[in-house]
């Protein structure tokens, strides 16, 4: 079985219309918080290589770092 190289736009893309609080948890220091952080932010990834993906609703406010 061969595997085709995935795009790494597709995942950046996915990772930047998680939603924020998402890749803000990973940073958190309770390990449950990582851990639910981690599973969004796979199901986005997931969701944008089945073409399921949506973008980030833009009326979001952005997180200021």
């Amino acid at each position: 079985m061969r595997m085709e190289r995935l795009d790494p736009q597709i995942i950046e893309n996915a990772i930047l219309d998680a939603p924020g609080w998402a890749r803000v948890g990973l940073t958190s220091p309770a390990e449950h918080q990582r851990r639910q952080s981690l599973r969004e932010l796979a199901q986005s990834i997931a969701d944008h290589l089945e073409g399921k993906g949506q973008p980030a609703d833009p009326a979001q406010l952005a997180l200021s770092l």
